[in-house]
């Protein structure tokens, strides 16, 4: 079909008036338009239109929701501190691959984002409280930190300085601002070490406290025999401790046995304790008998420098103060217990201590059970893992009568625990603990994430199958509760993040071993910290 031709047709004089018409109106509503005074800006009038324009959305609370839950999330992310993983690093170009084909990591990192958008189109559909909301955003916080480590594989991630604990770094310990003092010991004067308060992790304590005092007073420290303490060259390494200092500070018991046979005989010539009260010491008559059986004999009485010394209330003590208490010219002094000593403790708490070294620390498992702490991660956990320290036996009790109480119920331990993980982003839990089956059981099946169980990863009975504690085994190590104790502890202190029990010597000890060796996350903290267990029993 033609289509219709017009019933008149223009000539090219009617378009040149038609044109200049068009023009001479442009300029007549150019110059109106430049004889107007230009428009204000009214502040308040704005105010008062935007106030009634969102008014009368009359949002409902699932939308403000979905309005605000973006915005929240983009100022969670811009305010985030991120300079602790990105300063000083410069990303390799071979990060990208981009002529490379979709690796296992990508496909991860294309699940996530599905996931994630899945999560969030299910939030669009639900109304939330407060905590439900916060619950959500912290869940997808932790998605989106799961995207970034699939992004980078675990190489190039290491490489970045961001691998290991999801967004748990490690702690800067500023190890050269160290303040500490030279141990140069005067010939032939030693300090004998008493340890007698609670056990191993106490005694370890002590032990490195009577390092600092030694050094104060320039003695050889003498390790006590296993027939009077613990047996301690099975669990730590005594020879490593002189060679990080460079010359002999510290003797075994059998070498400062020899050095002074010549004598005729081994004499305690001054037995001093720190504290005085309730009792000096903690040595009783059986302690007496155990020193007697070893051919030890103590010169004069047993006293202490200060009349009111509690272990209660222990106070404040410089290093000048030991020095003028604990001097004295005798060849073998005994000093005693001082686990609850209070010297100079910012000192002495700082990484690698307040002794001049070369090592990470003074205080270290002997390399058997490093050797084999090392296998049983290779064999069963992995680099990224979190530890847990779970303290039940006989500490209701304990907890109950310090304010606020320390011991949890199961439930509240599984949500503390939880939360951290899913922080961390860790596959596998390592469990050191003393609870029963019954306990350890129900904690395992509330320890879900995601949907998934997080499982408790804990020291299998002994299988020639398996290898990774052959090094125990060879040298007579094995079944050693003292030995395994350690392991569980040097298994703790390398994991990406560590949660303890509060009020645990053997706590504090894995975390004297994570500061001094570096391993420490800013994430390590005591089960349920800053929370009061949601129920507590009444005493008796």
């Amino acid at each position: 079909m033609e289509r219709p031709s017009s019933s008149s047709s223009s000539s090219p004089n009617e378009e040149e008036d038609d044109l200049q018409n068009l023009l001479d109106e442009s300029d007549s509503q150019i110059e109106a338009a430049e004889q107007r005074p230009p428009p204000t800006f009214d502040v308040e009038t704005l105010r008062s239109r935007l106030r009634r324009s969102f008014f009368k959305l009359n949002l409902t609370k699932r939308q403000c929701i979905v309005i605000f839950l973006p915005l929240l999330l983009v100022f969670v992310y811009l305010s985030t501190d991120l300079t602790n993983y990105f300063s000083s690093v410069k990303v390799p170009d071979s990060v990208f691959r981009p002529n490379h084909g979709p690796a296992e990591s990508d496909l991860r990192a294309l699940y996530l984002l599905r996931k994630q958008e899945t999560d969030l189109s299910s939030l669009w559909n639900r109304t939330l409280s407060v905590s439900d909301m916060k619950s959500a955003l912290f869940r997808q916080m932790s998605l989106n930190r799961q995207i970034q480590n699939a992004l980078l594989s675990p190489r190039k991630a290491e490489s970045l300085g961001l691998y290991g604990g999801g967004s748990c770094r490690r702690v800067d310990q500023k190890l050269l601002k160290r303040k500490t003092i030279q141990w140069k010991p005067r010939r032939d004067k030693f300090l004998f070490a008493i340890c007698l308060s609670g056990q191993m992790s106490n005694h370890l304590i002590c032990l490195e406290k009577h390092m600092f005092f030694a050094a104060l007073l320039k003695r050889t420290l003498v390790i006590p025999s296993h027939r009077f303490d613990y047996h301690y060259s099975r669990i730590i390494d005594i020879d490593r401790t002189n060679t990080c200092l460079g010359r002999k500070v510290v003797v075994s018991f059998e070498e400062f046995w020899k050095s002074r046979k010549k004598h005729h005989h081994v004499h305690i010539d001054r037995f001093i304790c720190y504290f005085s009260k309730p009792e000096p010491c903690y040595v009783d008559k059986e302690h007496i008998a155990k020193l007697k059986a070893l051919g030890i004999t103590i010169g004069g009485k047993v006293d202490s420098p200060w009349e009111e010394e509690d272990i209660a209330k222990p106070s404040n003590k410089t290093a000048e103060e030991v020095e003028r208490s604990f001097r004295s010219d005798d060849d073998v002094i005994a000093i005693g217990d001082v686990f609850y000593a209070n010297v100079e403790r910012d000192w002495v708490m700082q990484p690698g201590g307040p002794l001049a070294h070369k090592c990470k620390t003074l205080l270290e498992p002997n390399r058997l059970i490093l050797l084999t702490a090392q296998r049983f991660i290779q064999t069963f956990l992995g680099r990224n893992y979190v530890a847990l320290h779970l303290r039940r036996h006989g500490f209701l009790k304990f907890c109950n009568a310090k304010n606020p109480s320390c011991f949890y119920p199961i439930p509240q331990a599984a949500h503390c625990i939880a939360c951290l993980v899913e922080k961390v982003d860790a596959p596998v839990i390592y469990l050191s603990t003393d609870a029963a089956e019954s306990e350890t059981g129900l904690l395992q099946s509330l320890l879900i994430i995601n949907g998934k169980t997080v499982p408790f990863v804990k020291r299998p009975p002994r299988d020639s199958a398996e290898k990774w504690d052959a090094l125990l085994y060879r040298h007579g190590l094995e079944g050693d509760s003292q030995v395994e104790a350690m392991l569980d502890k040097t298994i703790c202190a390398m994991s990406s993040v560590f949660i303890g029990a509060s009020g645990s010597t053997f706590t504090e000890d894995i975390l004297r071993l994570r500061k001094d060796w570096g391993t420490a996350s800013v994430c390590d903290e005591y089960l349920c910290q800053n929370e009061q267990p949601n129920f507590i029993a009444d005493h008796e």
